[in-house]
């Protein structure tokens, strides 16, 4: 079964992704993809989300995509029960996972079962595509990078981060996008569970 989690901060919503797990979080291997975070000096929310995953009992290991080759990737992910990529910048973070062949890999392991965790930026990059994060994240962060195509793993995109003050920017992203992209805002507190062909948005 293909089966996603993608939330805007992951820490806040960890409970409810034990519940869908079919193990102990003691019993899975997660491999932490921090990249995203490189282009900001305070990666604080790289921190909660790790440290979130260890004190619920996950067995984490972190793994830069950044330079890696496939076969490098390849070697790193393999026995891992789930792929957790982390914030950050949406552009960079894609440009990466292009470079480095991990687009193709995470795609042939949530095929094979393995679960996949965005938390941010990394739930926006399965989406078809990531330019609706233009006025949030700094394209110029990824020069080498010749498509905003996301991974399109879902046929949707995940805008994070909603929260009351900047509503109506989000309404104007939504508006100028609609007719192209189904979008889902997300909430801090919010994140999308998909399994299959199901999706089901999650509230705490």
């Amino acid at each position: 079964m293909k089966k996603l989690f993608l939330a805007s901060v992951v820490a806040n919503t960890i409970e409810k992704f034990i519940e869908i797990l079919l193990k102990s979080p003691d019993k899975l291997k997660v491999a932490f993809i921090p990249t995203a975070a490189d282009p900001y000096k305070d990666k604080w929310f790289i921190e909660e989300d790790r440290n979130k995953l260890k004190e619920k009992g996950f067995n984490v290991k972190d793994v830069d995509i950044k330079g890696k080759t496939e076969q490098e990737l390849l070697q790193e992910l393999k026995d891992t029960d789930i792929i957790f990529v982390a914030g950050g910048n949406t552009f960079y973070l894609l440009e990466k996972a292009r470079e480095s062949g991990f687009d193709r890999i995470a795609k042939e392991f949530v095929e094979k079962g393995v679960i996949y965790v965005g938390s941010s930026a990394g739930a926006t990059l399965v989406g078809p595509n990531i330019e609706p994060v233009k006025p949030f994240d700094d394209p110029s962060e990824a020069p080498s990078l010749k498509s905003f195509e996301g991974l399109s793993f879902v046929d949707f995109i995940v805008l994070p981060h909603l929260e009351e003050k900047n509503k109506q920017q989000y309404e104007t992203v939504i508006k100028e996008y609609e007719n192209k992209y189904k979008i889902i805002p997300l909430t801090n507190y919010e994140a999308v569970l998909v399994e299959d062909e199901n999706i089901k948005i999650i509230k705490i």
